[in-house]
C-alpha cells in the first residue's frame, strides 16, 4: 500500500501521541518518516514484523522521491555538475590557473588549489586531493566555478559586491553573513583579526585598495582573489568598526552571484575558526 503521512498515521501508528518516539504527536512522527526518511522503527510501539513488512514500500517511495522533502543542496550539486559536464580537462589548466597531472593509473587529472588545500578534477568528477569526498557545498561551488567559463587573470582592480549587476537581492545576505559577523567578532580586536588572517593564508596588502587599519589579500582560487579591509572602531570619534570584502573586476567571469557570496562567507568561517 502507498504510505502517505495520513495513511501511516491512520493505519499503522498507535495514534496515542505518547511522545516516546521523541515527536510531539503521531502525526508529526508520520510526517518525519514519509518526508524526511526518519526510521519507522523509531516508534517503540510498532512490532518488528510491522516495521520489516513496510520497509520495502518505504524504500520504494524514497527511491522515487514520492512525498519526500526535496534535498535542495543535492539538487544544487546535481545542477552544478551538469553545468560543468561540458568542460574539457585540457581547457582547465590555462583557464583556471590549475595544474595538469597524470595519476598513478595513467589517467589525466587537473589539480586546482582551493584555499590551503587542493582538489583533483578527472573525467569522473572531483575529489579532495587526499581522495576524500568534498563537502556538498564546496563541490557545488567548485563545479559552478568550472562551468562559469572565465579565463582572464585578475587585474588588481577591486570592486565592491554592491557594484556588481544583479546583486541587489543578495546585498542583505552579504551584510548579515559577512560584514556584520566580521565587525561583531573583531571590533577592538584588530590584533586577533591579523593573527587569524595570517593563519588563513592571507597576505598583508597595505598598498591594495582603499586605506584601512588592516588589509589582507587572500587567494582561495588561482583566478579569484579576495581583499579584506577592516577599520577598527574609534569610540572617541563616534566611529563604529567597519569591514568590507572586495572582489577583482573579473569576478563575474569566474563566479556567479551565489558563488561569490558563498566564498565570502567561507572567508568569515575561516577567520572565525577557534571562536
Amino acid at each position: 500500500m502507498a504510505l502517505s503521512v495520513v495513511s501511516l498515521y491512520r493505519d499503522v501508528l498507535p495514534r496515542t501521541n505518547c511522545r516516546d518516539c521523541g515527536f510531539s504527536t503521531c502525526m508529526a512522527f508520520a510526517a518525519a518518516v514519509v518526508a524526511d526518511q526518519h526510521p519507522l522503527s523509531g516508534c517503540p510501539h510498532l512490532s518488528r514484523e510491522t516495521v520489516e513488512r513496510l520497509a520495502p514500500e518505504l524504500a520504494a517511495q524514497y527511491a522515487d522521491h514520492r512525498w519526500t522533502r526535496r534535498d535542495m543542496q543535492q539538487d544544487a550539486l546535481v545542477y552544478a555538475r551538469e553545468r560543468a559536464a561540458k568542460t574539457g580537462l585540457t581547457d582547465l589548466p590555462g583557464r583556471l590557473g590549475a595544474e595538469p597531472m597524470t595519476l598513478p593509473d595513467g589517467s589525466a587529472a587537473v589539480r586546482l588549489p582551493f584555499w590551503d588545500k587542493a582538489v583533483l578534477i578527472t573525467e569522473k568528477g572531483m575529489t579532495a586531493e587526499d581522495g576524500s569526498e568534498l563537502p556538498r557545498l564546496s563541490a557545488t561551488f567548485l563545479y559552478n566555478h568550472l562551468a562559469q567559463g572565465g579565463s582572464r587573470p585578475p587585474t588588481g582592480k577591486w570592486i565592491g559586491f554592491e557594484s556588481i549587476k544583479n546583486t541587489v537581492s543578495k546585498q542583505k545576505s552579504m551584510q548579515a553573513h559577512v560584514v556584520s559577523p566580521l565587525v561583531k567578532r573583531f571590533s577592538g580586536r584588530v590584533g586577533l583579526l591579523k593573527e587569524r588572517a595570517l593563519k588563513a593564508g592571507g597576505v598583508e596588502a597595505a598598498g591594495e585598495g582603499p586605506t584601512a587599519d588592516l588589509s589582507f589579500l587572500f587567494r582561495p582560487l588561482p583566478r579569484v582573489p579576495l581583499l579584506l579591509l577592516f577599520w577598527d572602531a574609534a569610540p572617541e570619534d563616534g566611529m563604529e568598526a567597519e569591514a568590507k570584502v572586495l572582489l577583482d573586476e573579473t569576478i563575474t567571469e569566474h563566479l556567479d552571484i551565489e558563488s561569490m557570496l558563498f566564498l565570502c562567507e567561507n572567508l568569515v568561517e575561516r577567520l572565525s575558526a577557534g571562536d
